[in-house]
């Protein structure tokens, strides 16, 4: 029942006389904060409300991590299952619903579909506990800010939903992770790997989402639906009917011939390049078979994540006519090195104060046949 308010950390327990019988640590708080410091002094369980839900929910959890792509294959997971008839729970790292809220209300049989982050992860290695279907999609260079610079650190974090998996569980893990979950943690996971490729997905099934890391994630929650035992006429389905996540590579509308993407959640250099291939390469119009006409015109910048950001400024002469630049510490350290790129390839760079700015600087670029895509690269 404390309050932040109620802690004092001068003199004696934070927790004053008598403390809680647990504490509730929210994802942005670090592990070395001096309340969860002194509630592990006082041997007062340190919990996160995501991994509480797990710790007393009865039915089946499945999990989903990666740095890229998890947030897609939640939902497409959502979506199979729903196909099939069955009793669902979508939380996790999803905007406006609380996970611990939902155990009064859970059902005989349901599953738990939870999207997890490499902070909710923490709690699940705090309570040595990991889902009984495990999926990580990806794993690339991200929040290196908070994790002072270390991969190994991050890794570790979201190796937590396979680390206590026992025989009965499945770990499905992309064919661009598995390799490292491989080597560092091959030889101690207990459960059933089943590795998902993107040609596991027919080529005759048809998504409408574009890109081939959209065939890639559909490939995973495939392999999930595999393990359920659900039937691939469902499954097909439910993935060909699939219209992606709100702000990841969504187009929000046509104006007079120019198609605008929102790719907000693109906050890393992988996931901008995702899109600028998924954007790029089939929708080039082609004035003669040697020369491509480019047609993305970017807006990408933000804050920065400590994140090499050298293939992504190779990628962007590739398939962009302009690139606009919001302002941020991340734009900083790559408008020079773009403006390298700029003499060496023809295209535009524009430096704007605001998102609004950008997209009006954007229109008036744009003719019929471009594609306007904020993905910005960087944190916001």
């Amino acid at each position: 029942g404390h309050k932040m308010e109620d802690f004092s950390t001068g003199g004696g327990s934070a927790f004053g006389g008598q403390g809680p019988d647990m504490v509730i640590k929210a994802a942005g708080v670090p592990l070395d904060s001096p309340f969860v410091l002194e509630a592990r002094k006082n041997k007062i369980p340190v919990k996160m409300s995501t991994a509480l839900f797990a710790e007393f929910f009865d039915g089946t959890v499945i999990g989903i991590t990666g740095t890229r792509g998890k947030s897609t294959v939640t939902a497409m997971i959502f979506e199979i299952l729903n196909k099939a008839g069955k009793e669902i729970f979508l939380g996790g790292n999803v905007k406006g619903i609380s996970t611990l809220a939902h155990l009064k209300d859970a059902v005989k049989d349901e599953i738990a579909v939870l999207e997890l982050d490499s902070w909710q992860l923490q709690g699940f290695g705090e309570i040595k506990q990991s889902p009984h279907i495990a999926v990580f999609t990806t794993f690339f260079e991200d929040h290196l800010n908070y994790y002072g610079g270390s991969m190994d650190a991050y890794l570790d974090d979201k190796a937590n939903i396979f680390k206590y998996q026992t025989e009965s569980d499945f770990l499905i893990v992309g064919e661009q992770a598995f390799e490292i979950i491989n080597k560092k943690y091959g030889k101690t996971i207990k459960s059933k790997i089943i590795v998902a490729r993107q040609d596991d997905l027919p080529a005759e099934w048809k998504l409408k989402i574009p890109g081939e890391h959209n065939r890639y994630n559909a490939a995973c929650a495939l392999a999930v639906a595999k393990v359920l035992g659900i039937e691939d006429k469902t499954v097909k389905e439910a993935l060909e009917n699939f219209k992606g996540v709100s702000g990841r590579l969504e187009l929000i509308r046509e104006i007079n011939g120019v198609k605008i993407y929102n790719d907000t959640t693109a906050t890393t250099p992988q996931a901008t390049i995702a899109a600028l291939k998924a954007l790029g390469d089939s929708r080039f119009k082609i004035k003669d078979s040697r020369k491509k006409e480019k047609n993305i015109i970017l807006i990408l910048g933000g804050a920065d994540k400590g994140i090499d950001m050298s293939e992504l400024i190779t990628e962007i002469p590739k398939h962009c006519k302009a690139v606009i630049l919001l302002p941020g510490t991340g734009t900083d350290v790559i408008n020079s090195k773009i403006k390298i790129q700029k003499s060496k390839f023809k295209f535009k760079i524009m430096e704007v104060s605001s998102l609004k700015e950008a997209v009006e600087e954007a229109m008036k670029n744009a003719k019929k046949g471009d594609v306007l895509l904020f993905s910005p690269a960087f944190a916001s």
